[in-house]
């Protein structure tokens, strides 16, 4: 039995999460050693603004399946994401929820952090197109605990895919993000 460790990103688009998931998959098969990954994600028709979610699954050995079944850790970013997917969370899981835009945490059999993800990078950063990299962050110190994933794996998968000029900003948030999970 192979170790399968699956995580979700979901929220609205414009947000990020494709590309959190992207980078989360690169970190773990591309700069941390013998994890597999594999990425896939589906969004509304909307270019902004409608529901997103993007799932990776890890494996140390052969990926059978390549969607998320009931992930281990899932980021969360929208009422209505959280609405529709929380209550899929492994039991005794992990979800990040950002404290702006989730007013209304249900109970779920899961550690839960709810973060202030969206106003780090709104008021700390300055700029709210970091959401992304702040959530990457949490994310990134929990499967350090949970799957000893190298958060500085993550951050170098980020700094491959972000856009040149930005890479202190987006290490920043990064940064952040991590800091906020104990």
């Amino acid at each position: 039995m192979s170790e399968r460790y699956e995580i979700r990103f979901a929220g609205s688009g414009g947000q990020g999460v494709i590309l959190a998931s992207v980078i989360v998959g690169e970190a773990a098969a591309l700069f941390d050693e013998g994890w597999d990954s594999v990425q896939s994600q589906s969004y509304g028709p909307e270019a902004r603004g409608g529901s997103c979610k993007a799932d990776v699954v890890l494996s140390r050995g052969e990926i059978d399946y390549p969607k998320a079944v009931a992930p281990s850790l899932q980021v969360i970013l929208t009422q209505k994401a959280c609405d529709e997917y929380i209550g899929g969370t492994q039991p005794g899981g992990t979800v990040i929820l950002d404290d702006f835009f989730v007013t209304d945490v249900p109970k779920v059999d899961a550690e839960v952090h709810l973060l202030p993800i969206v106003r780090t990078a709104r008021e700390k950063l300055g700029r709210e197109l970091v959401t992304n990299m702040v959530a990457l962050g949490a994310a990134a110190r929990v499967m350090e605990k949970k799957i000893s994933l190298k958060p500085e794996a993550v951050k170098e998968a980020i700094l491959s895919r972000v856009p040149k000029g930005t890479e202190e900003l987006n290490s920043k948030a990064f940064d952040e993000g991590y800091s906020m999970v104990g």
